[in-house]
């Protein structure tokens, strides 16, 4: 296997590692623990399942550590298309990384809450579901500042896919829409609070198709040196 594709197919696997461990932190854990205007059944949800919670903590920070990495490879693959793209892409994504990691504080803030530590006992039982639902939002919030450097990475990293010349441009098309789009959802959702989740997946599509298939180009058909 030569020194590019197998460049490649690393990206791939991380691409994979942050496409996976993220879902699974969003979908199978905060969305099944947290219950929407519900601050005891919430935190009831956490002290029953704090093994889960705490997993999805990990696989966050998986998710980061290998996001960290991805756009190094991408780096790797791409500066010879345009440098200061490929420097671009690069930046956005390590602001983003930062803001996820500090942002995961509030993640794990509510297992702090809810651990029954002596210096707790100044709050009542209300007012300590009430916090972990705080910090549950403050986490939302959180990721919705990364949100706009999560979109911004796109522009630079779809217009290296289309210019490259070694892989598809229609994926190149999907990341740079992408981008307006995470960017436009920023917005709605910030200004807009009681716009539906719907709006915002389809909004978001075009950097699901273009991400998940960039995923899967690099891991299955990778590429050669040019």
């Amino acid at each position: 296997m030569n020194s590019t594709k197998k460049i490649s197919r690393i990206a791939g696997f991380l691409y994979l590692i942050v496409i996976i461990c993220g879902v699974f932190a969003e979908f199978f854990v905060r969305a099944k623990i947290f219950v929407p205007n519900d601050a005891a059944a919430t935190a009831k949800n956490i002290i029953a399942s704090e093994n889960l919670y705490r997993l999805g903590f990990v696989s966050d920070l998986v998710m980061l550590t290998a996001y960290f990495f991805l756009p190094l490879a991408l780096y790797l693959l791409l500066k010879s298309v345009n440098k200061n793209h490929a420097i671009l892409m690069v930046s956005c994504v390590l602001v983003a990384v930062s803001i996820m990691c500090v942002n995961m504080l509030n993640h794990f803030a509510p297992i702090l809450l809810l651990n029954g530590d002596n210096y707790l006992n100044a709050f009542g039982t209300d007012q300590l579901h009430g916090l972990v639902v705080f910090f549950l939002d403050m986490h939302s919030h959180g990721y919705l500042i990364a949100q706009i450097f999560f979109g911004l990475w796109l522009f630079p990293l779809g217009y290296l896919v289309f210019k490259s010349g070694f892989l598809p441009k229609i994926i190149g098309v999907l990341l740079m829409i992408g981008c307006c789009g995470y960017l436009v959802d920023f917005f709605i959702v910030s200004l807009f609070p009681d716009a539906t989740s719907t709006i915002s997946e389809i909004i978001t599509l075009p950097a699901d198709l273009g991400e998940f298939s960039l995923c899967l180009w690099l891991l299955i058909k990778g590429v050669k040196n040019q």
